[in-house]
């Protein structure tokens, strides 16, 4: 069964955040192979966010014009257990926090 990915429309800065929580976390003590992987696919996923805007800028462009979102918003697809370990990070600021809890997910 393949996990089901949501969109978190994370903002260049909710990004910045979430990618120096989730490299601190790596870097810092040990952590569970599990919660390991999932954090390495959240970090791969950062970076298909950036170049999904780039190959197709249209969808996210649509969006953006409808809700209102910056320039800057896109869409960072994550399976429950992703969210969940980020969400896990006591490193996790309280504005990416935010954003992936309320407001621009799904």
């Amino acid at each position: 069964m393949h996990a089901v990915l949501v969109p978190h429309w994370l903002s260049a800065a909710d990004r910045s955040e979430v990618q120096c929580a989730v490299q601190a976390a790596l870097d810092a003590a040990p952590v569970h192979p599990v919660l390991a992987i999932h954090l390495g696919d959240v970090l791969t996923e950062l970076h298909v966010a950036s170049a999904r805007e780039l190959v197709w800028p249209a969808p996210i462009l649509r969006v953006r014009q409808a809700t209102g979102w910056a320039e800057d918003v896109v869409p960072v697809r994550l399976s429950a257990a992703e969210l969940a370990g980020l969400l896990s990070l006591p490193g996790l600021g309280p504005v990416a926090r935010r954003a992936l809890t309320a407001g621009r997910s799904a």
